[in-house]
């Protein structure tokens, strides 16, 4: 009884995994530019002067450092 409760806890889980990713036909609505990460580019770019302005630290947000270290 336990195998067959585990064997379908298992196909429960691994056939969830089959709807990720995106289907062609949904390409088109993700590509629109709205639906970009930073769609405002203007908006994108006051966070990034504010973030460098209290961070006192240069070079981006992929590396520590910086700052005065009062955070």
């Amino acid at each position: 009884m336990r195998r067959w409760t585990a064997l379908g806890l298992m196909l429960i889980v691994v056939s969830g995994c089959s709807s990720l990713g995106v289907k062609p036909w949904q390409r088109g609505v993700l590509a629109r530019p709205d639906m970009a990460l930073a769609a405002e580019s203007l908006d994108a770019a006051y966070d990034d002067h504010i973030y460098f302005s209290k961070e006192a630290s240069s070079g981006g947000r992929g590396f520590a450092g910086g700052g005065c270290g009062c955070n």
